[in-house]
């Protein structure tokens, strides 16, 4: 019958009528057909579907209302996985040639109620043959002793599930069962309602009320479309078993037990649950993830790049004031001459004259220049423009963003997805594909105590679930490995998983959120790979790393937890890396007692407090993260905290840069600083100087583990041998640093303990470049450039003894150094800088040797109050007022000034200025922008030469820390 006779929607109405067979011999018929009966997805097939008593709605219980992508396919893949149990069946008849050529005995139908052939099941049982069908008319059947199942058979009960129910508790004993349509309960004499311990088990469409299921090997089960009321089932070192679309609900402990190691020992069907499970995984890994409540957060717009606060901060303006993107571009474009003038624009200087002399007087008047003159002042300056950290000035000034703000910071950290992990890494390929244990998927679990309890070396694979509302989600301890992909866990009343006890496995493409305690928490020598997650909205931490925990954490958004995103103590060692984490209400990662770990090229962004926080013996490796606009400082380093701070970029955050306080010990190196709204780097002597931080700002975490006690002292293994060991300092370093336009000092000091500052750029701050306001120990400042600030270069308050060596203080508005403490002041160049030169106040007792200084308006060196000095061998240019030394004390006899030089400046001379010999400071020899690993030891070995020298006799730590280091 040709189709075109019949309008396409009477087709329809007509083949509603049909039933499954005839469908399928109407689609065999041509291509018009079958595209035909195809076209009934929405209609017939729905209908079937639904209707069928053995399933329910293929996206039940997560998603009901939720229709699949295809009424047909779901309603086939769930037929196809009936038949599993049959299986067996045809392996039996393939052993014999001749079963090609044999007839099938037919399958009998044995029904079991009042009025039928059988009064009890009991009975059926025994008369029932291979493979025959027993059909329970509805009512309750109740059995007073354990049923052995000895022949393979299929028990049905007929009506809608809840009309059928069985108290009874059976143990298989043969190679296949089936059950469908019923509810069990459990027996008088026991709460077990099914057990098998070598055959296969299929249950469909069953209800389990206060009842347990025991799987032990070598049998395996498949259950489908089954609702657990405060039922459990315990699989036994089980090769393979499988639960779909189940529903979980108020148990009384863990819903689903794995325990033990995969046994080798396997039944006839393992081979078919691991094809079937292959391909329901393909199909979830490659379509789109199913729908989640939307949080406060994801309403906003994309996560990763939501612009609460933009970045494209003017360079001469204020941090703290924030400007459009539109905006941005235009006023960059002037920019600050002195910045391009020490980035490598050298000046070309008229030829001059050049007139040396010596001298041992000072100049008795002290001249005031007009700050509003605005003459040509370049015939003055000296090309001080190029030395050994000038790339570190050019790499900040072509570094800065354009028009694109916190988007163009994080082009190089974008978020990797989980086929780009499992292209990078074999091993998380290998436990994606890994079908082993207990595999659960599309399940619900709901309103009890525990979820998925994995232990004894056993093997579980979750995908695709919901976990909400239960003490905890999943729990796997005792050297067990869990798989858990694109699964919702949330509201859970402690974390919603726990690792412990050598634990390991996958956590991949999951949303955890809104859970009472962390959303993963790994200890006791656990090591998981945490990878492409969304950990949000906890009531305490994203993630948990403690008691010789381990781990990768890779590739996670992290956000809006209540606590620390990532916190590591006790001896917490994870690897975490290309994470975003933002929009916490405390730090982004702490560190804190005796934590480690290797944190590096992470996002850690618009955080509450600190973006990492390390206290309290916190000794982690901090290595090339994006660390910015927090509402509080990018870094801090607290009381006893230690660690490698290196290659980060800190960047506007409305506190300090670097948060350090004198009791820590930490390495700050080869950092970006910039843009932060008070300091760049501060240290300080105690929490309350620095506008009372917290005491803990990871949180105030439970850390015991079930209401016991936790005493990790005790619990801590040997050393973790993953990652190298670093040689231990004795004074807290920083080296190596780009410190600019932040928006108070550079640098600031007020600590009770030694801080060595070594080859630093700090450049272009509100305030002075180094500001040393407390310091009772020696603070070395050597090999710095310090250009461009707002006042002065550095700045040395009261009752401070501080060691200035090899350093470059150049272009800053005010004095190049003023000084009220005590010290050295040596080998510096100080010059182009709008104040004196050298300016020592109060009862400064300072020793000023061998510098070459400069100033453009004011005097070289000035001496003012009760002075005490040695000012020797120095050499000074005078600037356009022609001044050099002033000397102004109430008393003299602690004033010694001899063998200076005075360069002068005569007009029309051949002879320009120049600094030779060495050439402009910061110099170290050997060292270069592309310096070679014997060069960055030569400039290590020379620096360490320099800065060893002693003060006034005497060192307090017995030698330079690069001494210690090295």
């Amino acid at each position: 019958m040709e189709i075109s006779g019949l309008p396409l929607e009477l087709w329809r109405l007509i083949l509603s009528y049909l039933c499954l067979p005839d469908l399928g011999r109407c689609s065999l018929v041509c291509r018009a057909w079958y595209e035909l009966i195809l076209s009934l997805d929405n209609t017939r097939w729905r209908q079937l579907c639904l209707g069928w008593v053995e399933c329910r709605h293929p996206n039940w219980p997560n998603q009901p209302d939720v229709e699949p992508w295809s009424w047909r396919e779901a309603f086939k893949q769930h037929y196809l996985a009936s038949k599993t149990w049959t299986k067996n069946s045809q392996d039996l008849e393939s052993s014999n040639c001749f079963y090609l050529f044999r007839r099938k005995k037919d399958r009998r139908v044995l029904c079991v109620g009042p009025g039928c052939e059988f009064d009890n099941l009991r009975s059926a049982l025994l008369a029932a043959s291979a493979y025959d069908r027993i059909v329970l008319l509805p009512g309750v059947y109740e059995e007073q002793s354990e049923i052995f199942l000895k022949a393979p058979v299929e028990i049905m009960g007929r009506g809608k599930l809840g009309d059928v129910a069985l108290l009874a508790s059976f143990d298989q004993h043969c190679p296949t069962m089936r059950l469908c349509n019923l509810v069990f309960m459990p027996a008088w004499f026991t709460p077990v309602v099914y057990k098998t311990t070598s055959g296969h088990v299929q249950f469909d469409n069953c209800n389990f009320e206060s009842s347990q299921l025991q799987i032990h090997a070598p049998g395996t089960c498949q259950v489908k479309f089954c609702t657990f009321n405060q039922s459990s089932i315990n699989f036994h070192s089980v090769a393979i078993s499988l639960l779909e679309n189940c529903e979980f609900v108020a148990s009384e402990n863990a819903s689903v037990t794995v325990e033990g190691c995969p046994s080798l020992d396997r039944n006839w069907a393992c081979k078919h649950l691991t094809m079937l499970a292959k391909s329901r995984s393909v199909a979830l890994l490659t379509s789109e993830p199913p729908l989640r409540n939307m949080s406060k957060f994801e309403s906003r717009g994309p996560l990763p790049l939501r612009n609460i606060r933009t970045c494209e901060i003017v360079v001469d303006g204020d941090p703290s004031n924030l400007f459009p993107a539109s905006q941005t571009q235009a006023m960059l474009k002037p920019g600050c001459e002195k910045e391009s003038d020490v980035a490598g624009k050298v000046n070309v200087l008229p030829k001059e004259e050049a007139v040396s002399m010596e001298t041992n007087s000072s100049d008795s008047e002290r001249s005031v220049s007009s700050e509003n003159e605005e003459e040509d002042e370049s015939m003055y300056k000296l090309p001080y423009q190029v030395h050994s950290l000038s790339h570190m000035l050019a790499k900040l000034i072509h570094g800065r963003p354009q028009t694109n703000g916190l988007t163009a910071l994080q082009n190089d950290y974008e978020l990797k997805t989980l086929p780009q992990e499992m292209q990078k890494d074999k091993e998380v390929q290998s436990l994606v594909n890994s079908v082993q244990g207990c595999l659960i998927r599309k399940c619900l679990f709901r309103d009890g105590k525990g979820g998925i309890f994995v232990c004894s070396q056993g093997q579980a694979r979750v995908e695709g679930s919901i976990l909400r509302d239960l003490i905890y989600a999943v729990r796997c301890i005792q050297n067990s490995k869990i798989v858990m992909l694109n699964n919702d866990i949330h509201h859970c009343k402690t974390s919603g998983i726990f690792l412990r006890l050598g634990a390991g496995g996958l956590i991949a493409d999951n949303d955890i959120h809104s859970n009472c305690e962390a959303g993963v928490d790994i200890r006791k020598g656990a090591n998981p790979l945490i990878l492409c997650n969304r950990i949000h909205s906890g009531l305490r931490s994203g993630i948990v790393v403690l008691g010789n925990g381990k781990g990768i954490i890779r590739s996670n958004q992290i956000y809006g937890n209540k606590e620390a995103g990532i916190y590591i103590l006790y001896n917490g060692n994870p690897l975490v890396s290309g994470n975003h984490i933002f929009q916490g209400l405390a730090a982004g990662i702490a560190v804190n007692e005796n934590g480690r770990g290797q944190i590096t090229e992470n996002v850690i962004r618009e955080n509450q407090w600190g973006g990492a926080d390390i206290r309290r013996g916190g000794d982690p490796v901090l290595r090339s993260n994006l660390i910015c606009c927090g509402y509080s400082d990018g870094v801090v380093v607290g009381e006893r905290g230690k660690g490698l701070i290196e290659g980060n970029t800190i960047y506007g955050n409305k506190g300090c840069g670097v948060w350090i306080m004198s009791s820590s010990l930490p390495h700050i190196t080869n950092n970006q600083i910039g843009h932060n709204s008070i300091y760049g780097v501060a240290v300080f002597c105690r929490k309350d100087d620095g506008n009372d931080y917290l005491a803990n700002q990871g949180g105030n975490e439970n850390f015991n583990d079930e209401g016991e006690a936790a005493n990790w002292e005790n619990d801590l293994e040997s050393e973790d041998e993953r990652f190298p060991s670093r040689r231990p300092i004795s004074v807290a370093l920083v080296e190596s640093n780009n410190i600019n336009h932040n928006g108070a000092a550079g640098l600031y000091v007020k600590s009770s303990e030694a801080l060595n500052i070594i080859g630093n750029a700090v450049h272009a701050n509100q305030d002075c470049g180094i500001t040393v306001f407390q310091s009772s120990q020696l603070t070395r400042i050597a090999n710095n450039s310090i250009s461009c600030n707002s006042l002065s270069g550095v700045l040395v308050e009261a009752e401070c003894r501080v060691e200035l060596r090899g350093n470059g203080i150049y272009d800053n508005s005010s004095h190049g150094v003023a000084s009220k403490g005590d010290g050295v002041v040596t080998e510096n160049d100080i010059l182009g800088n709008r104040g004196c030169g050298l300016k020592l106040l109060l009862a400064a007792n300072m020793k000023i040797t061998k510098n070459r200084i400069h100033s453009l308006r004011g005097y070289g060196i000035e001496m003012l109050d009760q002075t005490k000095a040695l000012v020797q061998d120095n050499l000074i240019f005078q600037g356009k007022s022609k001044k050099s030394i002033l000397q102004q004390m109430s008393s003299s006899e602690g004033c010694i000034i001899q063998s200076n030089k005075v360069v002068a400046l005569k007009k029309r001379s051949d002879a320009a200025w120049t600094l030779e010999n060495p050439p402009a400071r910061p110099h170290i020899e050997g060292s270069s922008r592309g310096a070679s690993t014997a060069g960055n030891s030569q400039k290590v070995t020379n620096m360490t030469a320099r800065i060893a020298a002693r003060v006034d006799g005497g060192c307090h730590n017995n030698g330079s820390i690069f001494c210690t280091i090295l």
